[in-house]
């Protein structure tokens, strides 16, 4: 779980799915509510195995979890990777509160996996 005391504004590495169209529209999205002084890299994991093992990412689970990776090097993924992107946005910071409740994250944890899980092997990707 995220540290909830940490500054969400440092610089962030999120390492996405780009052969995800929902994914990619997300991204966008972010981008438009977070604005021009946001501070995230975006990665797309596509072919990028060497550099997701260098940050110390299965490749796998970079397919099946979103990772996002903070200034200090400290990898977050899944619900507390999400929460720090909605951390930084004032709109979606209720949304960040609610997702880390305790009884809401381990429900919509476990159906973001199946939804990942079902979109992967759909795609034949998995």
């Amino acid at each position: 779980m995220v540290d909830r005391a940490e500054s969400p504004s440092g610089r962030l590495t999120v390492f996405y799915d780009g052969g995800c169209p929902i994914c990619v529209r997300d991204r966008r999205t972010y981008e438009k509510l977070a604005g021009e002084g946001d501070n995230v890299c975006w990665v797309d994991i596509t072919g990028a195995e060497a550099r997701l093992r260098e940050a110390g990412i299965d490749p796998r689970k970079a397919l099946t979890e979103l990772h996002v990776q903070d200034g200090e090097g400290n990898i977050f993924s899944e619900i507390d990777a999400y929460w720090l992107l909605m951390a930084r946005i004032p709109l979606l910071k209720p949304v960040g509160w609610l997702i880390g409740l305790p009884l809401v994250r381990p429900i919509l944890s476990k159906l973001y996996r199946w939804w990942v899980r079902r979109r992967l092997i759909r795609d034949g990707r998995l």
